[in-house]
């Protein structure tokens, strides 16, 4: 299979979420394309909830690229690795993670932590529609300039909302280790 990073499979994808980002008690709040899988940042209420959205958001993601890619059959290939966020500080690197994965790879694959050229924000992600950049940063500017809607949706609970942002508001820079 291509790379799920093209431009027109994440168009696809960001439609898609658009329309299912809130079932009920679960909400995709942040998510990263990857040129294999996904990564997504979700609130839901409990187990059950939890297990019924990942369902639906693997089947919406599955229909998306499958539509993209003008093909058919399956797409993931294996269940969701689920971590529970429990505290402001592993909120915080989670947000970083999937918000500045696409950075990370591009410096792995180069061997260095500093990256040449302006930054950007992923384009295959939900960066551009996220609230926690640094004021002042290339993110926020960017964000602020965002007019198509969002695909994600504000995150309720204190952790996401507020919790994490005491430790400091990210910088789109910023290379997750």
């Amino acid at each position: 299979m291509s790379s799920l990073r093209t431009r027109d499979v994440v168009r696809e994808i960001e439609g898609s979420f658009r329309r299912g980002a809130e079932r009920g008690e679960f909400r995709l709040v942040e998510y990263s394309v990857q040129g294999d899988h996904l990564h997504a940042i979700v609130e839901t209420e409990g187990p059950e909830s939890l297990g019924r959205g990942m369902r639906s958001l693997g089947a919406r993601f599955a229909r998306a690229v499958n539509r993209a890619l003008r093909r058919s059959g399956p797409v993931v290939r294996e269940r969701y690795h689920l971590v529970v966020l429990r505290t402001p500080t592993q909120v915080r690197n989670a947000l970083r993670y999937v918000l500045l994965n696409a950075r990370r790879h591009w410096a792995k694959r180069r061997g260095s932590k500093a990256l040449p050229g302006p930054v950007r924000l992923d384009p295959a992600s939900s960066a551009r529609w996220f609230t926690g950049w640094r004021s002042g940063s290339v993110g926020a500017a960017e964000a602020s300039r965002a007019v198509d809607a969002p695909a994600v949706r504000a995150p309720r609970t204190w952790l996401l909302a507020v919790g994490w942002r005491r430790l400091g508001l990210l910088d789109p820079g910023e290379v997750p280790g």
